[in-house]
């Protein structure tokens, strides 16, 4: 017990505490706050924007945007994944799709993107671009990974489809459809910040970091920065405990 809090609470703490502390320290010697400021100053700004509703709103909007290319790229990669596993001519079809979004540099996605479909929505597309191909992926390994004597068992035993798909296929999926998350979540909401700040959106963060950095507000830059690295973090957190409690559910039902 004392060993999990320190693994998942007291070394997490001081990590941070330790690498802020390196930033105070290089702030100070460098003494020069247009280029660095120090984490206090940082955090007085971040407070100060807190306190006003154009931070809310393009918090809103950015997180609406790239939190629905999120959510459209698990629903997307998973029935990729499902039709490929399934359908081997599809696999071939799309294998090259898969490889293509892998390769393609996300800037240059985001220029073509702009062409076709305005700036408002690229964020949300871009988003779902660089997210699915890393859910069907993980989810297709998963699926290759379910053991096939076991579906053979069950059929043997007379059991349904669907009994198989929740107690056989489901908790070996689990794990990787757990790794697909956090790899897209992460991935996606910088690939949207950086999609805001090449297309700059109005009303979004992307807009006022781009702003901030134009105007050498580094203050403002560093505590809109600190914002997006907190919310990415909190979606990860908020969507782990999800999966957590909908496991504990679920063997809380089959108890």
């Amino acid at each position: 017990m004392k060993k999990q809090f320190f693994d998942k609470w007291a070394f997490p703490f001081l990590s941070v505490c330790f690498w802020i502390g390196v930033w105070w320290v290089a702030a100070l010697i460098l003494n020069k706050p247009l280029l660095l400021p120090t984490p206090w100053r940082v955090l007085c700004k971040l407070f100060s924007l807190v306190a006003t509703a154009s931070f809310w709103q393009a918090v809103g909007t950015s997180l609406l945007r790239i939190a629905g290319g999120i959510l459209a790229a698990l629903l997307l990669g998973t029935l990729l994944a499902l039709a490929t596993t399934g359908v081997r001519l599809l696999h071939h079809l799309f294998s090259p799709l898969l490889s293509l979004c892998k390769s393609t540099p996300v800037a240059a996605v985001i220029f073509l993107l702009m062409l076709f479909l305005g700036r408002q929505n690229v964020p949300f597309f871009i988003t779902l671009t660089v997210a699915t191909p890393i859910v069907w992926g993980n989810v297709r390994a998963g699926l290759g990974a379910v053991d096939l004597r076991l579906l053979e068992m069950g059929r043997v035993f007379g059991l349904s489809r669907s009994h198989m798909l929740l107690h056989v296929c489901l908790p070996m999926l689990r794990p990787y459809f757990r790794a697909a998350c956090l790899s897209a979540i992460g991935l996606a909401f910088k690939a949207g910040i950086a999609a805001e700040i090449l297309c700059l959106p109005a009303g979004s963060i992307g807009n006022l970091i781009y702003e901030s950095k134009l105007y050498l507000h580094t203050e403002e830059l560093f505590a809109y920065t600190l914002t997006v690295i907190l919310i990415s973090a909190a979606i990860e957190r908020i969507t782990l405990l999800l999966l957590k409690r909908a496991e504990q559910k679920r063997e809380v039902y089959h108890a």
